[in-house]
């Protein structure tokens, strides 16, 4: 008798957990949140909004954000108390927590300390910290140059445009989009730069702002010097140079919120029913969900796995895998689950424009060349690609995995255990960084 389908149900988005609880954090009044993700990178981020002002409070659950008044208030933020010390923005090893809330804590008045873990103060913030120079914000720094750990005073965004590069990270971009509705006056950002990466993680930020109410616009360049105004989920990507936003001083307004499931923590349970041997349904997916990481069902799809949509949920039996060349600069927190799939196909597998991997937790293009070929898969980094060309999985032999502290080196590893391989893992804890429970669901899946 055939078994039917391995159900898991999809833990919340991170991405959309950052965001929205910032949103909430910043409007003027209460707002009730359902559906928060539980996890390290989260609670950094509500231990920054509590250190600018915000109150959270979690009731069975759901968490009631009273926002704060006047925006984020660091030391001195009357301009009274020279004495007072700057207040502390601890991001641990978090780097969406860090990027966003420099950003936004910029935004309002007084000094903030931001530091975090030693791999925090390794990852460059410069694009970021000269961005919001140009705004008016001062920064001192402990050590080198645009890297934490540093004391940022500030008066808020005093200055009508900036301009931002999304080369390293689309992040520098939101938290600058997350701040602007607290100031004083019209701001317009533009984006510069060769080359723009991660797109969809904007468009997340956009329909935050737009869910609590912060008016933008977005404009694209027509010929050398016309702008047109389009509808923001009409922009597909960026070419620097030719997108720009507008931010209003509106502020945002509370609101109450349901956060979505999170495809990129879901992808590894999408990708164990491709290379397993039962059918594995995802529940708690919108499939039309504008995060970037609903590019694993195309990627999937690609590469020979059976997918389909269904009433129930995101359904995908396991098939027979092929090879490919992708492009995952749109997507790049999937390259460790793609990677690991790779291995388990008939073909090589090209990964392309992925050289920002190299300052996430860890040099996650390195990690994913090493630790895949531990499984006899050939892998080769060429410039900014990653190239895997599969060998005979040890199925039977042990491996020993390092996860290099990266919560998502942990999960994609953990799928060679498909392979029937005694798959070890030197530090599998790392994965409370952003899906705690991950283990418990894994377990349905192997078991």
């Amino acid at each position: 008798m055939t078994k039917g389908p391995i159900t898991i149900n999809a833990p919340a988005s991170k991405s959309l957990s950052h965001r929205t609880l910032i949103a909430a954090a910043l409007a003027n009044g209460e707002s009730e949140i359902s559906g928060i993700l539980e996890s390290d990178d989260i609670t950094r981020t509500r231990g920054c909004l509590a250190a600018c002002g915000a109150r959270i409070e979690d009731r069975d659950g759901l968490l009631v954000v009273t926002g704060m008044e006047d925006g984020p208030k660091g030391g001195n933020a009357d301009g009274k108390h020279k004495d007072e010390e700057p207040h502390e923005l601890y991001m641990h090893e978090s780097g969406t927590t860090c990027r966003l809330m420099t950003g936004v804590a910029a935004a309002g008045r007084g000094t903030f300390r931001v530091h975090g873990a030693k791999r925090m103060h390794e990852r460059p913030m410069a694009e970021l910290t000269t961005a919001l120079s140009g705004l008016g914000t001062k920064f001192k720094y402990d050590g080198k140059e645009g890297f934490l750990p540093f004391v940022m005073t500030s008066k808020g965004y005093t200055k009508k445009s900036v301009e931002i590069t999304l080369e390293e990270s689309s992040q520098y971009l939101s938290g600058l989009l997350l701040g602007a509705p607290l100031a004083d006056h019209a701001i317009t950002i533009s984006v510069t730069g060769k080359k723009a990466v991660s797109w969809p993680y904007v468009a997340l930020t956009l329909r935050i702002m737009e869910d609590f109410k912060a008016g933008f616009t977005v404009e694209v360049r027509e010929g050398r010097s016309t702008w047109k105004e389009v509808p923001w989920r009409s922009v597909k990507g960026v070419t620097p140079g030719k997108v720009r936003f507008t931010v209003q001083p509106t502020g945002y307004q509370p609101t109450d919120y349901i956060v979505e499931g999170d495809w990129s923590n879901a992808s590894y349970f999408l990708a164990a029913g491709a290379v397993g041997q039962r059918p594995v349904l995802i529940k708690g997916l919108a499939a039309d969900s504008l995060q970037g990481d609903r590019a694993i069902m195309d990627i999937l799809s690609q590469m020979g796995a059976d997918i389909k949509v269904t009433f129930d949920g995101i359904l995908v039996t396991p098939s027979r895998l092929r090879g490919i060349s992708v492009d995952m600069g749109r997507c790049p927190d999937l390259v460790p689950t793609v990677s690991a799939v790779a291995a388990f196909a008939s073909t090589p597998t090209t990964i392309e424009n992925v050289a920002h991997l190299r300052i996430k937790e860890t040099d996650r293009l390195a990690a994913c060349a090493t630790e895949v070929a531990r499984t006899q898969a050939e892998t080769e980094i060429a410039g900014d690609s990653l190239i895997i060309r599969p060998g005979r999985l040890p199925k039977g032999h042990a491996v020993d995995f390092t996860t290099h502290n990266d919560h998502r080196m942990a999960m994609s590893m953990s799928l060679f255990k498909l392979a029937d391989m005694d798959v070890t893992l030197d530090n599998p804890a790392c994965v409370n960084k952003s899906f705690p429970g991950f283990f418990d669901e894994w377990k349905k899946v192997t078991d």
